[in-house]
């Protein structure tokens, strides 16, 4: 599952973006200052950016050059309401590789958001595979010895960070914070709901409870 991390000061468009995002299958971030936009980028726990202009602290601008100075190829989508050309061609030359102008239509960004991920993504990282369990991240379906499986989003998106850290015990919080972000009560038993479903399609005996603490994918 990718993971993006939106840069944008403005709650309301950073929350906007962020909601389309993860129903869409994303995992996503959001930082409101540019400090924290490049120290977050810099990490490489990221496949995309994208980058506000006009971010408190460091500009938007700034944030590209320091990560391109420092060879961090993050593909980077600016969205601004800056809209001159020399604004644009500005972004550009410092290195980013889409330019999107406020307002826009989610639509839009999402496609443009594919197009940059599918440019950056090897052909090697489409399968995750935990013995003879086996995850097309293209396609979102699950094999589970014969037998393929769909998987809804965030079955997916939870099968993935399971098989990431096979035979790790993962928290019901890890498992909220990056599967549904912070918008879920840390109470709610939305966790063991999904590990529920997913047990129905993986098979009961692969995820194993570890009481009192979280789920663990069995090798």
């Amino acid at each position: 599952m990718s993971r993006i991390l939106i840069a944008e000061d403005e709650a309301r468009i950073a929350a906007f973006v962020e909601k389309g995002l993860r129903r869409s299958g994303y995992v996503t971030r959001v930082v409101a200052d540019g400090v924290a936009a490049y120290e977050q980028a810099r990490g490489r726990d990221f496949d995309l950016l994208i980058l506000d202009l006009g971010l408190p602290g460091d500009d938007g601008l700034t944030v590209l050059r320091k990560l391109r100075n420092a060879r961090v190829a993050l593909p980077v989508v600016i969205l601004t309401a800056r809209d001159s050309v020399s604004d644009v061609v500005a972004g550009l030359e410092s290195g980013a590789d889409d330019y999107m102008v406020k307002p826009f239509a989610f639509d839009e960004l999402l496609a443009r958001v594919r197009l940059r991920l599918r440019r950056e993504e090897p052909p090697e990282n489409f399968l995750l595979r935990v013995g003879d369990l086996l995850l097309d991240l293209r396609t979102r379906r699950v094999r589970a010895g014969e037998r393929v499986t769909d998987l809804s989003a965030r079955e997916f998106a939870l099968a993935e960070i399971l098989m990431r850290n096979p035979d790790r015990v993962l928290s019901r919080e890890q498992l909220l914070s990056q599967v549904w972000g912070f918008d879920y009560d840390p109470g709610s038993n939305i966790v063991d709901v999904y590990i529920r479903y997913l047990r129905r399609k993986i098979g009961a005996d692969r995820v194993q409870t570890v009481r009192g603490v979280g789920y663990r994918l069995r090798v």
